[in-house]
C-alpha cells in the first residue's frame, strides 16, 4: 500500500508542481511558450493545423475579408489550436501514466484519448465548414 501511496504523490508532484514554490511570471510564460513549441515540434496535426490558417490567412489578405470575417476566423484558428495543444496534453498525460502503471491496455484511457481526438475533429469540421461559408463565395465570385 505505501508504494501505490508513493507513486500517486510523485504523480501528483509532476502534474501540479511544488504548490508552496514560487514561480515567476517570467517562468510562467516560459513553460507557457515551451507548451506551444514542444506540441509543434512532436505533433503531426498540429503543423497541418497550422499550414492550414498560414493558407486561410494569406487567403484572407488575398481575397480582401472583412473586420469581422477576420475576428471569426482568428478565435476559430485559436480555437483549433488550443485543442490540438490541449489533445497533446491528454494523450501525453495518459501514456505517462500508462508507463507508471505497467496498464498499457486499460480501455478507459483509450476511449479518453479517442474522446479528445474526437473533439479536436469536431472543432475542425466546424471550422473548416464555417472557413468555406466565408471563402467560398469570394472565390465564386472571382470566377
Amino acid at each position: 500500500m505505501p508504494n501505490k501511496y508513493l507513486k500517486n504523490l510523485i504523480l501528483f508532484k509532476i502534474i501540479f508542481g511544488d504548490i508552496m514554490k514560487e514561480h515567476s511570471l517570467k517562468d510562467s510564460f516560459k513553460d507557457a511558450l515551451n507548451g506551444i513549441v514542444v506540441p509543434i515540434r512532436k505533433e503531426r496535426n498540429l503543423n497541418i493545423h497550422i499550414v492550414i490558417m498560414i493558407l486561410a490567412i494569406i487567403a484572407g489578405f488575398l481575397l480582401k475579408i472583412s473586420k469581422a470575417e477576420w475576428i471569426i476566423c482568428i478565435i476559430l484558428f485559436s480555437l483549433v489550436i488550443s485543442a490540438e495543444i490541449m489533445n497533446f496534453a491528454i494523450e501525453n498525460a495518459i501514456n505517462y501514466t500508462r508507463s507508471v502503471t505497467k496498464d498499457e491496455d486499460h480501455k478507459l484511457a483509450g476511449i479518453a484519448k479517442d474522446a479528445s481526438a474526437g473533439a479536436v475533429l469536431v472543432l475542425a469540421t466546424a471550422s473548416a465548414i464555417i472557413g468555406l461559408a466565408i471563402f467560398l463565395p469570394k472565390i465564386i465570385e472571382l470566377i
